[in-house]
């Protein structure tokens, strides 16, 4: 099997005992929505930088992307400084999305003060409630264009008209459907809602399909279990709009980093090698400059 370079786009780094930021999903007393008390291994132990690096040593990674994991910290822009210390020290992350509640009436300095750090290329605000159509939620988002920032967006399939509306009011900001549009079960009907959810998704020319995150919803998944949603989202999304992830530490709940990374190589080893590295590697180097 062809080692291609892989950009990771979305990995986990944290630290447990550091003294301004806190990690909310991996208390020891949390029940995580989606895995339950498994995230709680998470927490037992850190996961920064140099363990990313020594893991995936002998692999085909060539850059990261870290997605803000920092849940409930008092000052998110502090887990966007360590992360840049981080990679100002090793190379890795290459990017970092960090998280802003959109909705605040102050966010503009936020994001201010989260762009300081060069390494900033994109907002994941994990809301809740029907916040997709807010005005609140809209005059913050728009702010995205002004910091030139991407918008991961953590939607399932009963939300994906109301994020191709969101895209086509911001056609000048780019919007990630994070971890393959999140299936959450795994059955026939479900099955044909989640793909229809994702047509509507890529509607919009400003969405990307951030393929990723499908061990949460498959614990035990094999290469055959996720190829249905890996080659549909590639279809309707088309080559140039897909980009992979490993969600790591994460789906080290489920298998090994190499597995995921492999299982992918294989699904789309019928494709051209142009679009093979587009998907593995391009799309992601030019939509987050890394």
């Amino acid at each position: 099997m062809t080692k291609l370079d892989f950009v990771d786009t979305h990995v986990h780094f944290y630290d447990m005992q550091h003294p301004e930021l806190f990690y909310a999903h991996w208390q020891p007393d949390v029940v995580h929505p989606t895995l339950g008390t498994r995230t709680r291994e998470l927490g037992e132990r850190n996961f920064v930088a140099e363990d990313y690096i020594a893991l995936t040593r002998n692999t085909n990674v060539t850059k990261a992307v870290h997605v803000q994991a920092a849940i409930g910290s008092k000052d998110p822009v502090k887990e966007t400084e360590w992360l840049q210390e981080a990679a100002d020290r090793t190379g890795f992350p290459r990017g970092i999305v960090a998280y802003a509640d959109l909705r605040e009436p102050d966010v503009d300095d936020m994001l201010a003060r989260h762009a300081e750090y060069p390494l900033l290329r994109g907002i994941r605000d994990f809301s809740y409630g029907d916040y997709l159509t807010v005005p609140e939620f809209h005059r913050g988002f728009a702010l995205l264009e002004k910091y030139n920032l991407s918008a991961n967006m953590s939607v399932q399939w009963q939300e994906m008209e109301k994020l191709r509306d969101l895209a086509g009011k911001f056609p000048n900001i780019k919007m990630l459907v994070d971890h393959t549009g999140l299936p959450a079960e795994r059955n026939d009907e479900y099955f044909a809602k989640w793909k229809q959810g994702m047509v509507t998704a890529a509607k919009p020319d400003n969405t990307v399909c951030k393929i990723s995150g499908l061990g949460m919803s498959d614990n035990d998944w094999t290469v055959d279990s996720i190829r249905p949603f890996v080659l549909h989202c590639i279809e309707i999304f088309g080559v140039d709009r897909c980009i992979f992830g490993t969600n790591w530490p994460v789906d080290s709940l489920f298998s090994g980093y190499d597995d995921i990374v492999d299982a992918y190589t294989e699904i789309i080893s019928d494709f051209s090698e142009d679009e093979q590295i587009a998907m593995f590697s391009r799309n992601s180097e030019l939509l987050y400059n890394i």
